[in-house]
């Protein structure tokens, strides 16, 4: 079933639209291209009519009839049948004229590429702000290895590891010491956990895998937040699933919205990040959970909750883990945020038949994970209230300081500090995300664009910026952010030259 918006739900998105600042047909043309672009109302959405939309806001039908038309013409809505046109994005580079307004007339000089060292315009040059070592790199959002506490845990491992050399290594499920310190997590947090229910993996991402591989089928639905996880999309498209996006709202998860997509499209899968959610760093409140969790319930969606920051609570907000609110919710743990993603060790909590049902999966893809550091994964997850108090404070620390050089360098970008997680969603002033991503490296950063985290193109407005690195680096690089922007400001062409992001790895 397709994704269609209620004349009531769309006035709620809508806001205060109407300022009296120009026609009025054209600023809710304005506004619904904003509510496109951004994420709000998802891709392939079917608007209102335009006779149930202008008695939900109140205006003529003309009005209405003339922002769908302004929205067909540049490319934002389809010509469906009737009126009721479904959303898009324009078949433009992402810096067209859909966006930008019109090209500039006259002759224009040949471009040297998106990324060619001559594309500095006269009178503007790089401001050599990077790092001796190479760029700053902002497109990952994790940390360094907790040190010592790491060292000790395979110290420690080395001398238990002759004791299994008798066995054959593999173990679809996992160290019993393991799984067993990860039950005890756990149950300490209010969710009674048996090593049966939980399945030791190489990540999140690779127990994400194989929840997808064994749950759903090509077509299957699968509902995502919007934005979402980058590497949870690939997953899914992998897979050959469909997502299902759900825009969240300025304060976060829209549940009206989630329970109304999971009872009208019945996804087989919900995938959600509940805790310091990537890239928002908002954190999913009890009541929201318990609703969610309901809803899944009642049409037989599995809900996944990704909990690899969880531990990253920066300002002590108390939640449940989302598995104390139904048995039926499937969880993904890791420690590649809280103590570093080399160890590539994350784990499955689920009911035991359906930690079975993945064993049995997993052999598709691997035999089981490494010993060695499933042994030290063990004195890690048993000890991580050793080394968690020194990073949040470093973590605290480092988002003061961001969000500090952010509004002295960029008061423009709006920024809502997060209460937990690595980095900061911010709002940009303009549909500029992607070009500042490929003009980031001439001025010694490197970035992943906010489309990156949507689906269809979304987010050019929005940018994630982690605050995993020390603050003077992050005021070197939010002083090379201000003169990108100034460049692209200054020269208005660029952003119609600079016609993609480069591909990069998130985290």
């Amino acid at each position: 079933m397709a994704a269609a918006l209620t004349a009531l739900a769309l006035s709620r998105l809508l806001g205060p639209w109407n300022t009296g600042t120009g026609p009025a047909y054209r600023e809710l043309a304005d506004v619904l291209r904003l509510l496109i672009l951004d994420g709000r109302i998802p891709l392939d959405t079917a608007l209102p009519s335009e006779r149930s939309l202008c008695a939900a806001i109140a205006v003529s039908r003309t009005t209405v009839t003339a922002a769908y038309a302004s929205l067909r013409e540049q490319g934002f809505l389809s010509s469906g049948q009737g009126s009721r046109g479904r959303t898009r994005i324009p078949e433009l580079t992402p810096f067209g004229p859909a966006l930008f307004g019109p090209a500039p007339s006259g002759p224009q000089p040949p471009s040297a590429g998106p990324l060619a060292p001559g594309l500095t315009a006269p009178g503007l040059t790089a401001p050599g702000l990077a790092a001796p070592g190479g760029l700053i790199d902002l497109a990952y959002s994790a940390l360094p290895a907790s040190g010592e506490v790491v060292h000790r845990a395979f110290a420690a491992a080395l001398t238990e590891l002759p004791a299994l050399l008798p066995g054959f290594g593999y173990d679809a499920l996992g160290l019993l010491p393991l799984r067993q310190a990860v039950a005890d997590r756990y149950s300490a947090a209010g969710v009674p956990t048996q090593p049966g229910q939980v399945m030791v993996t190489s990540g999140a991402q690779h127990a994400l895998t194989i929840i997808i591989r064994t749950l759903t089928d090509r077509q299957d639905r699968v509902l995502v937040e919007h934005p979402s996880y980058p590497h949870a999309l690939d997953a899914i498209r992998s897979a050959r699933c469909r997502p299902v996006p759900v825009a969240f709202t300025e304060s976060g998860w829209d549940l009206a919205a989630l329970e109304s997509a999971i009872a009208q499209q019945q996804p087989k899968l919900a995938y959600v990040v509940p805790d310091f959610h990537n890239p928002t760093g908002m954190i999913m409140p009890d009541a929201q959970r318990r609703r969610l969790a309901r809803a899944a319930a009642a049409a037989g969606t599995v809900l996944v909750a990704d909990e690899t920051l969880r531990d990253l609570n920066l300002d002590g907000v108390a939640t449940t883990p989302l598995a104390g609110f139904s048995s039926t919710v499937v969880s993904i743990g890791s420690l590649s945020k809280s103590h570093w993603g080399g160890l590539r060790t994350g784990w499955i909590r689920a009911s035991e038949p359906m930690i079975q049902r993945f064993a049995a999966a997993r052999t598709t893809l691997d035999l089981g994970g490494p010993v060695m550091e499933q042994l030290a994964a063990a004195h890690l997850v048993r000890a991580l209230e050793e080394p968690l108090p020194a990073l949040l404070q470093t973590l605290r620390r480092n988002r003061s300081a961001l969000l500090g050089f952010l509004a002295e360098h960029l008061p423009t970008w709006q920024v809502a500090p997060p209460p937990g997680g690595l980095s900061v969603w911010c709002r940009l002033p303009g549909p500029i995300s992607t070009a500042l991503t490929v003009l980031a490296p001439d001025f010694g950063l490197r970035l992943a664009a906010g489309p990156r985290f949507g689906i269809g193109g979304a987010f050019e407005r929005n940018l994630r910026l982690p605050f995993t690195l020390p603050p003077d680096k992050l005021e070197t690089a939010v002083l090379a952010l201000r003169a990108a922007q100034d460049k692209l400001d200054a020269v208005p062409q660029l952003r119609r030259s600079l016609t993609q992001a480069p591909a990069v790895a998130i985290a």
